[in-house]
């Protein structure tokens, strides 16, 4: 099964997933191109570029500048597992 998932602005890396079962993203290595451009942004500029608060900017800011390769388990979650909101509490994408 393939779900196309819209990006969530609240993010849950404090529960513990309850699989071991993942893959691996595609395209890390243009991940990586991306993570690299923006990290040489600022807080301001990062809010302006991505139309967000300042407050949730210096979170991305934060989240970009931990973000690297090879993928960890701690850090790295899967999306659907990971964002948070009325739209994933309603998939439940634990019980999938």
């Amino acid at each position: 099964m393939l779900i196309v998932l819209s990006p969530a602005k609240t993010l849950d890396y404090e529960t513990p997933v309850q699989t071991r079962t993942h893959t691996m993203p595609a395209w890390l290595d243009e991940s990586r191109q991306l993570v690299d451009c923006v990290r040489e942004l600022d807080p301001p500029a990062l809010a302006e570029l991505m139309s967000i608060s300042d407050k949730l900017a210096a979170l991305n800011f934060a989240r970009f500048a931990d973000w690297s390769l090879p993928l960890r388990p701690g850090p790295a979650k899967q999306a659907v597992l990971a964002f948070d909101g009325d739209v994933y509490d309603g998939l439940d994408a634990k019980t999938l």
